[in-house]
């Protein structure tokens, strides 16, 4: 587990399972939330209990199976706490051969999505307000969720440091994926720390000179 230790919201980092999904508890003083829940989450959900915070919403960043393999799990934990998704995949949750997990011999499904998300949406999480950026490439509904304030982005896979999501995938597209990281993210501050679906935390400023895939 890692946390981040700049003003604004906490956001605390959970690698889960082989696939070492990075799996995020964002809180406040008050209350918090949760981005993706992987394989194995045992971690992630001993620590919301250990925060002694409610619990107010499961966000996914996209409905891959590596980030929502331990969704029934979190239910049977947290069976309260509703679960977003983007509108252009709302129906992945409930199939696997949209989520991919068929592909690799599995059928992982999730429990139906509470509300669905679209670009330009402000959600008030643990008392911040945060903006949904549509940026799809890696998958048709990878949202970036961005802290203004504090200028963090939980960016899913669309963004790592160093590299970008895999777009060998149904339903990836490079261009898209190109568009989406030039339009969305390089436009936001340089200093925006930048959370991903797998490895390091990076910044936009430290991608947009160095990323050999999209470079500004």
């Amino acid at each position: 587990m890692t946390d981040s230790n700049v003003q604004g919201p906490i956001i605390e980092c959970f690698p889960l399972g082989d696939y070492q999904t990075n799996c995020y508890i964002v809180r406040s003083h008050a209350a918090c939330w949760i981005a993706d829940v992987g394989f194995e989450p045992r971690l992630l959900l001993e620590r919301v209990q250990d925060l002694h915070l409610p619990v107010e919403v499961i966000v996914l960043t996209h409905c891959h199976f590596d980030h929502i393999a331990g969704l029934q799990e979190a239910r049977s934990a947290l069976p309260d706490v509703p679960i977003w998704v983007h509108q252009a995949e709302q129906r992945w949750l409930s199939d696997p051969m949209l989520n991919l997990s068929a592909l690799v011999g599995l059928r992982i499904t999730g429990p139906e999505p509470a509300r669905t998300l679209n670009d330009g949406d402000t959600l008030t999480l643990a008392g911040q307000p945060w903006k949904v950026l549509h940026t799809p490439g890696h998958s048709p509904g990878g949202i970036s969720l961005h802290h203004a304030a504090s200028r963090q982005a939980l960016v899913g896979d669309t963004l790592f440091n160093g590299s970008i999501g895999r777009t060998d995938f149904p339903g990836s597209d490079f261009q898209t994926l190109s568009r989406s990281i030039r339009t969305k993210l390089y436009t936001l501050p340089d200093d925006t720390r930048v959370y991903p679906g797998h490895g390091p935390s990076t910044s936009i400023g430290h991608e947009k000179r160095t990323n050999p895939f999209v470079r500004q």
